[in-house]
């Protein structure tokens, strides 16, 4: 079959769900969410953008369970019940033309820049690495009361998406967050139940998972972002991931997206398996596109479990390979679908598509080095399609840097006047 056909093909759940086709939107931070943290209109006019596009899946940026504990300005919080309009609205507008819309529920832990929060929380009081201790805190460690009411946190905004009209909801366990924290030996040295042993590091993330599915109707889909690994001394490895996959695989967890990376070793969001740059990444890595795909056949040979693999693919014909093989069930897309969100459709017409992603350069090494600025540019691009405007579909070198500096500082201002400061 020819790429049209292979990423056209449904995706039927074992739970009964379909997926009209191939194309998810993985979770990018939109930061689209009012100063106080409330849904907004621009998020229904976003991600009907993408429903009228073409997606079948996509799954919404971080949707915060505390209040207390957000990762940046203007993320969503999901506590109660108080914008359930808006919410039905955003659902409805990601559902548009049989599509679905997952919400994914996070929570940051120590992964809190101090201008929203100087004292946050992690499973162990580990700091992050030197050069990063001026940004972010040294965290305090939970107790046990405290891992029990995020883990009922994470159930009753589940609870909530699925009233407004979600098809599912996917849980944050990957890139330096709370649940990431709790899986690596090296940020979680707790010696209680919930640390210690590999097995006592899974048993946060599984209790949120069986929480999750008590507070929720067996038809309401449940998935997880998960780290291939850490790509950081002492921290999570891909066997221990594997053995993650397995126990949530024999739960019967709807569907695993898989990614790597965290904020000190960014390989999510450099768009390498190792956080440096593409010329760290295997011949074979770039000649197949994904960067988790090897991974992925792993994951294969032992688990019975859906996969999304996210992160690197540019054409439509590595994006169908990756299907063919059976390495991987859905086309997960990021940065393509913030600069051109109709790729969906236009692929499953025949076009042959190969992706104008390419790294932003503002011609300072320093900046150009770090992930914070593609992240925020890119964002930036999802605020221009939630305010009806086309994204940008390049850079534009220094220029880029001045906007992106500009709505980060006006943001931040904003947060600390209302937090008083």
């Amino acid at each position: 079959m020819n790429p049209a056909e292979v990423l056209s093909k449904p995706l039927k759940l074992k739970n009964g769900s379909v997926i009209p086709n191939r194309f998810a939107k993985s979770a990018m931070s939109e930061a689209l969410g009012t100063i106080d943290n409330r849904a907004t209109q621009e998020l229904v006019t976003l991600y009907r953008t993408w429903a009228e596009g073409g997606t079948g899946l996509s799954i919404t940026g971080n949707v915060m369970i505390d209040r207390r504990h957000i990762g940046e300005p203007q993320n969503i919080v999901l506590e109660d019940e108080q914008d359930i309009e808006l919410l039905k609205a955003w659902a409805a507008a990601g559902k548009v033309g049989g599509k679905q819309i997952w919400m994914q529920l996070n929570h940051p832990g120590k992964q809190i820049p101090k201008m929203l929060n100087k004292a946050p929380v992690s499973p162990s009081a580990i700091p992050f690495r030197k050069e990063m201790q001026s940004m972010f805190g040294t965290p305090r460690a939970l107790t046990g009361p405290e891992v029990e009411d995020i883990v009922q946190r994470f159930a009753r905004s589940a609870a909530i998406a699925e009233k407004a009209g979600f098809d599912g909801v996917q849980i944050h366990g990957a890139h330096g967050y709370l649940v990431s924290q709790f899986l690596s030996p090296h940020h979680n040295q707790r010696t209680d139940e919930w640390g210690g042993s590999a097995a006592k590091r899974m048993r946060f993330v599984l209790e949120v998972y069986r929480a999750i599915r008590a507070s929720t109707q067996p038809g309401f889909c449940v998935g997880i972002k998960l780290n291939s690994a850490d790509f950081q001394r002492g921290g999570f490895t891909e066997e221990e991931s594997l053995a993650v996959i397995d126990a949530l695989a024999s739960e019967g967890i709807d569907l695993v997206e898989i990614s790597g990376g965290n904020y000190e070793s960014p390989a999510m969001a450099k768009g390498t398996n190792k956080g440096k740059g593409d010329g760290d990444v295997k011949q074979s890595t770039l000649a197949r596109e994904a960067y988790f795909l090897a991974f992925a056949e792993k994951v294969r040979k032992r688990a019975d479990v859906p996969l999304m693999v996210t992160g690197g693919f540019r054409t439509s014909e590595g994006m169908a390979h990756a299907l063919a093989s059976g390495a991987t069930d859905l086309v997960g897309l990021a940065r393509p679908l913030a600069v051109e969100p109709d790729l969906p459709n236009r692929v499953m017409s025949g076009e042959a598509f190969t992706s104008l992603v390419k790294p932003i350069k503002t011609g300072i090494k320093a900046i150009d080095n770090m992930a914070l600025m593609e992240v925020s540019w890119y964002a930036r691009q999802l605020g221009r399609m939630g305010n009806g405007k086309p994204p940008r579909q390049h850079d534009r070198g220094l220029w880029s840097l001045v906007e992106v500096l500009g709505v980060m500082t006006t943001r931040g201002v904003r947060t600390r006047l209302r937090a008083g400061e």
